[in-house]
């Protein structure tokens, strides 16, 4: 059975075993849910029948797991657990059945907390997750966290001694939920976290992220926060420097910063033309420490630009070389994006910075096999029609029915980010194991599906995505890249992050 973390009722997490409540899934999950950071830990645990341990034994060893593992409060429900209530050291409440917790225990107690739900089926847990639960419409994306940790293991293995590692959580992690994306990332002590605005930053410090951040889009507006959440901006440029150096001198306090070069994206960055100016503001400014200087590769992924790739490193390192020389510093640089980690190991330097990589895909296609995808989007039929041969399907009528069809409504539009650019045959997802084109033009809150010759019923589940058809290939049929479909999915679509 599978652990899933998802959002609940009142601000808080679930983390939903519902089925199952052996020793040693019951051990890993009282573990997982110690390694979420901040708020309240709360457990809701039924009697324990899976187990040849002397009934006190037992449950003595549960108070010592919840102690050793820093959990708040539990709630036991079942016989046994009031037969050994006067065992439980922590802040505990007992119920006979889970029809008396569900009768009796407002649900209004339950806020900011992370509450893991782990029961015997026969006590029918499930009702309790659904009680709990936030309610959201029927699609959901699930993150699979064991695939997160194996993408970040393979690309940790590539890394030189002593190359540091930053993994992009910027755009709420790809799509995936930046929170629960950086915590695992915590755990597994990478160096760095990196977010395009701060806010984003700001977010994951108040859910209790302490690895450093940089931000890569820091307006002046924003830096009051970058100094109150301990966050740290990239400069770009000397107007951006100058109103940092403002605001740091009036509230008398030092900053960390990360220099960006443009060695050839022509996006952000500094160029060698202001390499005099920049360094004396710096000299006269000891309270601007800089941590690292590094620079965007615009073609890794490609070998037609390998000449490209290596003048933009060879220009990056000669404006790096004099910053650091003209300031008397060594800083952490570095260059590489997820295509270079693979196709230029040579370009480490200091720190490679991961990003679409950890998600499961790789730009380049040489090591594929090797990653996992991690989300899958699914939803549901809401209802099924039968449609005569000529009939039209959705708005504009450009669906039509080359035979007697069936027609499955299914509960994803376009303001999930499901595109319209997936109409009418575009793509065709999974309903009971077999592919259904999409028929007719997407719509905002749903869209239908040729169910034709398969075995279907309402409220069956549809693949949107995932093992099959896989992000590529939806990204392929509308010629976008597996990045716009991600981030595109909208946050009224339901996150589950679980583990096997």
């Amino acid at each position: 059975m599978r652990l899933g973390l998802k959002k609940g009722i009142n601000n808080c997490y679930l983390i939903d075993g519902s089925f199952n409540n052996d020793l040693s899934g019951l051990q890993r999950a009282i573990e997982f849910l110690k390694n979420q950071p901040g708020q309240t830990k709360c457990v809701i645990l039924s009697d324990i029948h899976q187990s040849d341990i002397e009934e006190k034994e037992l449950y003595r060893w549960l108070n010592e797991i919840l102690v050793e593992n820093q959990i708040d409060t539990m709630i036991g429900i079942g016989e046994e657990m009031i037969r050994n209530a006067s065992l439980f050291s922590i802040e505990s409440e007992f119920f006979k059945t889970t029809n008396q917790f569900l009768n009796e225990k407002l649900t209004e107690n339950f806020k900011n907390e992370i509450i893991l739900i782990k029961g015997t089926r026969s006590f029918g847990f499930e009702r309790i997750s659904n009680v709990l639960s936030e309610k959201t419409h029927r699609t959901v994306l699930e993150i699979n966290m064991d695939a997160v940790t194996h993408n970040l293991s393979f690309y940790k293995s590539k890394l030189k001694d002593g190359v540091k590692l930053m993994v992009m959580v910027k755009a709420a992690a790809y799509g995936s939920s930046g929170f629960e994306i950086a915590n695992l990332l915590q755990i597994n002590q990478v160096d760095y976290l990196a977010v395009a605005f701060v806010d984003e930053g700001v977010e994951l410090r108040k859910h209790g992220i302490e690895t450093p951040i940089m931000v890569m889009n820091v307006a002046p507006e924003s830096f009051s926060n970058i100094l109150k959440y301990n966050l740290e901006p990239e400069v770009y440029s000397l107007g951006q420097l100058k109103q940092l150096i403002d605001f740091i001198n009036n509230e008398e306090k030092g900053i960390k910063i990360h220099i960006e070069i443009d060695s050839g994206m022509r996006r952000l960055g500094f160029e060698e033309k202001h390499y005099d100016e920049l360094t004396t503001i710096l000299k006269e400014n000891p309270s601007i420490q800089v941590v690292s200087i590094y620079s965007h590769l615009a073609g890794a992924d490609e070998e037609k630009h390998n000449d490209f790739t290596k003048a933009q490193v060879e220009q990056f390192l000669l404006l790096a070389d004099k910053i650091e020389k003209a300031l008397k510093i060594h800083t952490i640089r570095h260059i590489l994006n997820s295509a270079g980690i693979i196709r230029f190991p040579e370009f480490q330097l200091d720190m490679i910075r991961l990003g679409i990589g950890l998600y499961g895909f790789e730009a380049c296609q040489l090591v594929q096999d090797e990653l996992r995808p991690i989300s899958t989007l699914k939803t549901v039929i809401s209802q099924i029609k039968n449609v005569k041969k000529g009939e039209t399907i959705g708005y504009s009528r450009v669906g039509v029915a080359t035979q007697d069809a069936r027609i499955a409504t299914i509960d994803i539009g376009y303001a999930d980010g499901f595109l319209r650019a997936f109409s009418n045959g575009k793509i065709s997802l999974l309903v009971n194991g077999k592919p259904a084109p999409v028929i007719g033009n997407i719509c905002m809150d749903m869209c239908m599906l040729d169910i034709t010759g398969i075995e279907a019923n309402e409220g069956d589940e549809v693949i949107v995505f995932g093992k099959n058809p896989s992000i590529k290939e939806l990204a392929d049929a509308i010629d976008t890249i597996p990045y716009e479909i991600l981030t595109n999915i909208s946050s009224r679509v339901t996150r589950v992050f679980y583990t096997n």
